[in-house]
C-alpha cells in the first residue's frame, strides 16, 4: 500500500506564495540581503542598490505593507529593518542555492 505523503496546508502554502510575490523582485531581494545586516535609512539603501530614493521607497512601502519589514522615524530620516523572522532563513536559503550553482 502506497504510504500518503506528508504534504503541508494548502493556506500555509498560500501564505508563503504571496511573501515569495512580494520578494520576486532582484532589489527586493537586494534590500533584505542589506537589512540582514541592520537598520538603515532610506537614502543609505537607495545608494546600496544604485537606485534612485523614489524607487527605493516604493520598493520599502511595498514590503513593509506586507509585514516583512518595519520603520521607525529618527528626526528627519525613516529606518528600516527587517520584521518578518522567516526572511534571515530564506536569504540563507536563496544564498546556499545560488552559491551552490558556481
Amino acid at each position: 500500500m502506497p504510504q500518503t505523503p506528508n504534504l503541508l496546508p494548502v493556506e500555509l502554502l498560500e501564505e508563503a506564495a504571496e511573501c515569495l510575490r512580494i520578494l520576486g523582485h532582484p532589489m527586493r531581494l537586494r534590500i533584505v540581503d542589506i537589512l540582514m545586516q541592520g537598520e538603515f535609512p532610506v537614502g543609505q539603501i537607495a545608494e546600496m542598490c544604485e537606485l534612485p530614493p523614489h524607487q527605493t521607497s516604493e520598493h520599502l512601502r511595498l514590503l513593509k505593507g506586507h509585514g516583512l519589514l518595519s520603520a521607525q522615524r529618527r528626526g528627519r530620516a525613516v529606518y528600516y529593518a527587517v520584521a518578518d523572522p522567516r526572511l534571515p532563513r530564506l536569504l540563507q536559503c536563496i544564498r546556499a542555492a545560488c552559491e551552490g550553482e558556481k
